[in-house]
């Protein structure tokens, strides 16, 4: 159980997405979840998506895993980082949980960095939300402010950024936080043998919106509307304003329809970037399920699974990697709890609309019976 010490109303009326801030002992006695071992073992699965970070002077190679070992990195100036160590790794859910006052929509993934002293990604700006939360060891962090930088060596295309003037110089120790927001420029320098915990939070793109909008007509055979003006052309090669906004206005109006946005948002919001650890196909029919379920086996969600609720929804609907369910007969506190909570009690699971989803849930591997 991480409890976290941080004022989360001040926190968010203040901070979130505002400045950045460091948090000194925001986890007392903090236990690192997964040591640097289990770490490396992760980092070997091809499912698992993992690099590593070499220093080298003023630049940085980047190397993709899967890896067999890590002799050839020598004792220092590297640093492994493994992404949705949450999908991968059920121990570090309970980390995951002390920061669910931020809605799960928003939540990317955990990253878990082993480092070596000298070790770092260099400076760069990311445009999410982060939390940077120490384990074993000490790193020291720079944050700038916002602002135009120029990319590193003049290279577009680099992730890195030139040097900036920090605002914020710390080395972070066990328990400590350091949260950014999206913007500002970063930089870690690993000092001993250190593993670090990222909490990733972002919000789609509209790039993103774009492309689910299309997916979902596309799929769906709608959208074949087309414009119309009564008036004629104003001139050969013009296009007007009035057509332009006439034209624009197609698009306004499958954002006016309730029902579309639900499903659109919902499907977009409950999907991952990262995989899953799906597993094995659990078919087993209604009867079997209340059977388990009445010996005492308890459903719980794979680690990393979005399951949402729109609001205002027409539909009794969970949103779960991408796709809607409609469960008849679900009530909005049946629904409310399944989306909130990671196991499912027994008195929702045992009611029969809820045995048929969830034992397509267990078939689909997103769910998993578990003991109690």
């Amino acid at each position: 159980m991480y409890k976290l010490n941080l004022d989360i109303q001040s926190f968010l009326a203040n901070d979130w997405q505002q400045a950045p801030k460091v948090y000194k002992g925001a986890f007392p006695e903090f236990a690192d979840p997964i040591a640097a071992d289990e770490l490396a073992g992760l980092a070997c699965e091809d499912e698992v998506s993992s690099r590593v970070v070499v220093t080298k002077g003023e630049d940085w190679d980047v190397i993709s895993g899967p890896f067999e070992d890590y002799d050839q990195f020598g004792e220092q100036g590297w640093q492994l980082l493994v992404q949705a160590v949450n999908h991968w790794y059920p121990d570090a859910q309970p980390l995951v949980e002390a920061f669910r006052f931020l809605p799960d929509w928003r939540f990317d993934d955990l990253m878990v960095s082993f480092a070596t002293p000298k070790g770092g990604v260099g400076p760069h700006i990311d445009n999410y939300d982060v939390f940077i939360i120490q384990g074993e060891g000490h790193r020291r962090w720079t944050v700038g402010p916002k602002g135009s930088y120029s990319r590193r060596g003049g290279n577009p295309t680099s992730m890195l950024i030139e040097d900036f003037e920090p605002i914020i110089d710390v080395v972070l120790e066990k328990g400590d936080v350091l949260y950014i927001p999206p913007g500002f420029p970063h930089q870690g320098e690993t000092l001993t043998l250190a593993l670090s915990y990222s909490m990733g939070f972002r919000a789609p793109s509209q790039q993103e919106l774009a492309g689910q909008i299309a997916d979902q007509l596309m799929d769906e055979d709608k959208g074949h509307k087309r414009f119309i003006a009564a008036e004629g052309a104003a001139s050969k090669g013009l296009v007007s304003v009035a057509e332009q906004q006439g034209i624009m206005q197609l698009i306004r109006e499958l954002c006016d329809d309730s029902d579309t946005v639900a499903k659109l948002l919902g499907k977009l919001l409950s999907q991952n970037r990262f995989d899953l650890d799906i597993q094995e196909d659990e078919s087993m029919d209604e009867a079997e399920l209340q059977a388990a379920l009445d010996e005492g086996a308890l459903l719980s969600r794979i680690g990393g699974l979005k399951v949402l609720r729109m609001e205002g929804d027409s539909e009794p609907r969970l949103f779960i990697a991408g796709e809607g369910y409609v469960i008849a007969g679900a009530t909005d506190e049946e629904l409310s709890q399944v989306a909130n909570d990671v196991t499912v009690s027994a008195d929702i699971a045992l009611q029969p609309h809820w045995q048929r989803f969830f034992a397509d849930m267990l078939k689909k591997g997103y769910f998993y019976l578990a003991e109690a």
